[in-house]
């Protein structure tokens, strides 16, 4: 176990550059004044960022976590030297695979351009923590029975929190949500075409059938399906978060089953008489990529909002909130509790889930409309999200309040992966890099981050502490960061 908890030291970088103005993006946004944090070669700056990364990972795994029963608490508290008594919900602790799977991913591709010190040390070990991280999230399942739109089943899926015996979570009602399974989806995918292990992709394909079981096949007045999935099969309004997260993972099922016979139910209501439940086998990669489609289209057509970004969710519930049930054929099935409005903050992961699965979305199909709106998306969501000179002349700021930092680490991502589409969205990407750097060279304790990395650790004088996940949140775009560095050179 020790090699788990193995925190590295750092060497903090301290000498910035004059600030120097970037090309425009080409996206419609005004080029900002952009400060490199350290004048390095892209292969050097890659290997940094991959060392920071894996630092910040095991200095978390240290502090956070308990090396008997591999708990994870949600704060630490520098000064006192000690976990709090919360636990962290599934969600944070998976924020730990993401971190992981992004390391795993940056070691590989500096291997692939010829680094292989950092590859021979850590590669292996990261692939061990992996599988420790998976095992130990079973404290986290439990089985109940669901009645849906089309069928009642019992499903082994994730709590939001951990109990003491593996396999023994309540997940009744909403004590499980849907985004919860489609943020360790998209992590076991991740960890398969990292690692080749089939049981990650038997999992994720299991938790990608229960979450789709929560697709509104109810059909309107006009025979078609209503469709969304709402938060968790205790809630009926369908959010932003239980939507768009599982696009991208649709998307890399559907390449991996491509040219391949395998099948997979389809279950749905007959468009005629908008009632009768039908059950057809189709293949699984059209099976994949058609929901992909259905569920970009859904939050599009509810969600988008006028200034070019996502609302959080569809509400308004008429007469009100309450999950309702209807009678076919004698059995009982979950009905359609019809919504009205798209209500909420717009938030910037909301926008990254669908950045993310517009690139996905293009490379499957080669439709311009994917591109096009991932164009737009990006450029929307930075003149949304980001302020230029805020809190520190010439950098931008991102919200920090309550779990934005998370947040923006998926924004982050939906940015790397659209500079296939245009590469002057990397400048967007810039913008984290110079904020993670800032916040290294001027507010490294001892390996960890403040919440605001522009400001400082003034949140943290709280009594709980810093959260977790935001250290995770912060190595996995490190590691974002090494492999976008990587996949610019020539």
């Amino acid at each position: 176990m020790k090699s788990f908890f193995m925190a590295l030291s750092f060497t903090v970088y301290c000498s910035f550059a004059s600030a120097t103005v970037l090309p425009s993006a080409g996206t419609g946004i005004p080029s900002a004044a952009v400060a490199h944090a350290e004048q390095l070669h892209p292969q050097a700056l890659a290997n940094q960022n991959l060392e920071r990364a894996i630092g910040l990972i095991d200095v978390t795994i240290a502090a956070y976590f308990d090396a008997q029963t591999f708990e994870m608490r949600r704060f630490y508290h520098l000064d006192k030297k000690a976990k709090s008594n919360e636990r962290a919900s599934v969600w944070m602790y998976t924020a730990g695979i993401e971190a992981v799977n992004a390391v795993l991913s940056g070691l590989k591709a500096a291997q692939e351009k010829g680094e292989k010190t950092l590859y021979d040390r850590h590669y292996a070990r990261y692939v061990q923590l992996l599988d420790k991280l998976y095992a130990e999230a079973d404290y986290y399942l439990g089985t109940f029975e669901l009645v849906s739109y089309t069928q009642t089943k019992s499903w082994s899926v994730y709590a939001v929190d951990r109990v003491q015996e593996k396999g023994k979570a309540n997940v009744s009602g909403v004590l499980n949500v849907y985004d919860d399974q489609m943020w360790l989806i998209r992590e076991l995918l991740d960890s398969y075409r990292l690692t080749g292990k089939r049981a990650y992709l038997e999992k994720a394909e299991y938790l990608t059938a229960y979450v789709l079981d929560g697709w509104d096949v109810t059909r309107d007045s006009q025979g078609k399906e209503n469709g969304g999935i709402a938060w968790g099969p205790g809630y009926t309004t369908k959010h932003a978060c239980s939507n768009a997260p599982l696009i991208s993972s649709l998307v890399w099922l559907h390449e991996l089953y491509e040219g391949k016979s395998d099948k997979i139910a389809h279950r749905f209501i007959d468009a005629k008489d908008r009632k009768t439940r039908r059950s057809a086998q189709v293949k699984k990669q059209q099976y994949y990529l058609n929901y992909a489609r259905a569920i970009y289209d859904w939050q599009k057509k509810q969600l988008l909002t006028a200034n070019g970004v996502y609302a959080d969710m569809m509400g308004g519930c008429v007469p009100n909130c309450d999950i309702r049930y209807e009678e076919q054929d004698g059995q009982r099935y979950r009905a359609n509790t019809p919504l009205t409005a798209a209500v909420g903050k717009a938030y910037s992961y909301n926008s990254g889930t669908m950045l993310s699965g517009a690139v996905d979305l293009h490379r499957a199909t080669g439709e311009a409309i994917y591109a096009q709106d991932g164009r737009l998306l990006a450029k929307n969501s930075f003149r949304q999200f980001a302020s230029l000179g805020k809190d520190v002349p010439q950098y931008y700021s991102f919200e920090t309040s309550g779990f934005n930092n998370w947040f923006n680490g998926i924004l982050l991502r939906g940015y790397h992966e659209a500079t296939v589409l245009d590469a002057g969205i990397g400048d967007y990407v810039t913008a984290f890099q110079r904020n993670l750097d800032y916040g290294f060279a001027h507010f490294n304790r001892d390996g960890f981050l403040p919440t605001d990395l522009l400001k400082g650790w003034a949140a943290e004088k709280e009594p709980q502490g810093l959260e977790g996940m935001f250290m995770f949140t912060y190595a996995a775009q490190y590691a974002l960061l090494g492999k976008h560095q990587l996949e610019q050179q020539e």
